[in-house]
């Protein structure tokens, strides 16, 4: 088995769709980590974000954990509305809006940087549950995209970049960093650890040196209510309202608790998807296993029917437009409907 391949089983058996909150998952992506860096060498710790693209074509998933606590005057919030030709995605929150608590928890424990410039908007973001935090903006065809990391990976993330060549130093929000070019000409800025965490930012699209240094002159650390005001509306609603959507044509396992979803986190549709579909997986996963134990055969039945269903799910027929986790799902459930089981389905599905 190559290296490439070792690293790609690795990472899809531990977690292929990036749940973060679903079980245990932290360990385990840090024994992951742990494990390809003593076995295939620094470069492929640093690939583990983008073979994620496998899973989800336009989303990271990385490790993270910090709280940066900073407070955007006014007149800085509201210079991308009064400057036109687009809209800036620092706005002031409104008078009044309550957040989720656990988004408004999520945003007080990551690091909140935002692009202080109109036409950016926050198109993508996964894993602000408590060691994880991905976040990308678009403005045209141009993206940045924003990674968390806990401070330990620093090591190995920079030995990687310093693989494009030597760095030259740069400075974003107040924030000491270095500034990569690789040979295809996209740029990553790795900024250096501050309360145990650091931050990557790398860019995809036509990207000049002048440009990425106009954007990252413009890139600003805000409030959590700030910061949640710029995301989308949908990744900040309340979960069972999400979930009510997600769930709509979704047979739910005995004892299913839609309550116990708040825990996902703050995240985009397509990894909020994963988080509720690996729970109902899971859920119906244990009811045939019980099933079965007990010779139940109508548990048995009614469990494989559930599973087998789920290849009309509107939810996971949506998702398998932007990302491979329905195919890994359906892979489990069709083997659930065939009467067998592989034993990877555990982390292959996040299930505690």
């Amino acid at each position: 088995m190559s290296g490439d391949e070792r690293v790609d089983r690795l990472v899809r058996d531990a977690d292929p769709g990036g749940l973060g909150g679903v079980g245990d998952l932290a360990g385990v992506k840090r024994t992951l980590l742990e494990e390809i860096v003593s076995e295939s060498g620094v470069e492929s710790v640093a690939r583990i974000p983008r073979r994620r693209l496998r899973v989800r074509r336009f989303a990271g998933v990385v490790t993270a954990a910090a709280v940066l606590m900073s407070v955007v005057p006014a007149s800085m919030v509201l210079r991308g509305q009064a400057e036109g030709g687009g809209v800036s995605p620092i706005v002031a929150p409104a008078e009044g809006v309550v957040f989720s608590p656990l988004a408004l928890a999520a945003a007080e424990r990551n690091p909140r940087l935002l692009i202080d410039r109109p036409g950016w908007k926050v198109t993508d973001l996964s894993g602000f549950t408590e060691e994880q935090g991905m976040v990308r903006f678009r403005r045209g065809e141009r993206e940045l995209e924003m990674n968390w990391y806990s401070a330990w990976v620093y090591t190995y993330r920079y030995s990687d970049r310093r693989a494009d060549g030597p760095p030259k130093s740069v400075r974003v929000a107040g924030w000491s960093g270095d500034l990569f070019q690789n040979l295809n000409g996209d740029f990553t800025v790795l900024l250096r650890p501050q309360d145990d965490v650091l931050v990557e930012m790398s860019t995809s699209g036509n990207w000049s040196r002048e440009d990425l240094d106009r954007v990252l002159a413009d890139i600003v650390r805000v409030d959590a209510r700030t910061w949640l005001a710029a995301l989308p509306a949908e990744m900040v609603m309340p979960v069972r309202e999400r979930a009510a959507k997600v769930l709509a044509d979704v047979p739910l396992p005995p004892g299913f608790d839609v309550a116990a979803l708040e825990d996902i986190g703050v995240s985009d549709s397509y990894h909020f998807g994963v988080g509720v579909t690996s729970r109902v997986g899971c859920g119906w996963i244990a009811e045939w296993q019980r099933a079965r134990a007990s010779g139940d055969e109508a548990g048995v039945r009614r469990a494989a029917d559930a599973l087998r269903s789920s290849h009309g799910w509107r939810v996971l027929r949506d998702m398998d437009k932007a990302g491979d986790w329905p195919e890994v799902f359906w892979e489990y459930a069709d083997e659930i409907a065939a009467g067998t089981l592989r034993a990877s389905y555990s982390q292959g599905l996040g299930c505690a």
